[in-house]
């Protein structure tokens, strides 16, 4: 009772504010000006966001070593967006997107608590191990948000050229701005890829007992990390934007998914147990 209490707090607090945003932005009249995020509504945020990291935290490093599932997984996910529109609307006005996100964040943050059974990670003691087993998740749940990012980029610029805006897709921050949100989670993303790739390769006999192995799975992920170095560099260099970055994202993305990252990923990669 209690650990489902303890993810009933957030996923409470982000379906209150989902509806608040829903009654008090998406629905307001044109004709009112629009706000950015009140200090209340910023505050309640940010304990929603601590309630979820506590519940998180909870379930990830139990007493008996650390849990793993896909439910944990998208409430990772959906964690790490709501922070990260959070600390972007300090600077920009995102409350089109953090609509969006608050219902999905309410599910996700429940999701925990029904869907116990969660796979308890080996050899998992070591300081190491936890810290390459938590960059890689963060980097994972990042690249699947950009992905996500870059199709509601792709779909709001497709019904903005077509003329068919509906008030959801007018209420979400101008592309301009999308796409610079969607190049810094690359960006950020990017950086723990490389980290995660670095440490396995490196400490791969400390991580995992066995020296290191070039097989199908760590050669996705370094075509992942190819894709992705690519299409930042095309983006400072040359200016990719648009159309050009969606397709890098997702297929960066994609080799991502070949590469097993996310639940197969910890289990068969970052564990190296036999079947």
């Amino acid at each position: 009772m209690a650990a489902i209490l303890l993810h009933l707090l957030p996923a409470s607090l982000y379906a209150i504010l989902g509806v608040h945003f829903w009654h008090s932005r998406w629905l307001a009249p044109t004709r009112v000006p629009r706000q950015g995020l009140l200090p209340w509504e910023r505050a309640v945020m940010l304990a929603a966001l601590l309630a979820h990291a506590l519940a998180l935290h909870g379930v990830f490093f139990a007493a008996d070593g650390i849990h793993f599932g896909f439910s944990l997984a998208l409430s990772l996910m959906l964690w790490l967006a709501m922070l990260f529109y959070w600390i972007e609307s300090l600077y920009a006005r995102l409350e089109g997107l953090q609509t969006l996100a608050m219902p999905a964040a309410a599910v996700c943050a429940l999701l925990p608590a029904f869907f116990p059974d969660q796979h308890l990670l080996t050899n998992a003691n070591s300081p190491l191990f936890r810290a390459h087993f938590v960059v890689a998740m963060l980097a994972y749940s990042l690249f699947t948000l950009a992905a996500l990012h870059a199709t509601l980029m792709a779909v709001a610029e497709k019904r903005l050229h077509g003329a068919r805006l509906t008030r959801a897709f007018a209420s979400l921050p101008p592309l301009l701005t999308m796409e610079t949100l969607l190049f810094r989670l690359i960006g950020i993303a990017f950086v723990l890829l490389t980290l995660t790739v670095g440490s396995g390769i490196v400490f791969s006999e400390a991580l995992f007992g066995k020296a290191f192995r070039l097989d199908h799975k760590t050669v996705f992920a370094i075509i992942s990390w190819c894709i992705f170095a690519s299409l930042l560099v095309g983006r400072h260099a040359w200016g990719w934007r648009g159309r050009k970055a969606l397709y890098w994202t997702l297929s960066g993305f994609g080799a991502l998914m070949l590469a097993y990252v996310g639940s197969r990923f910890v289990a068969e990669v970052l564990l190296a147990r036999p079947a």
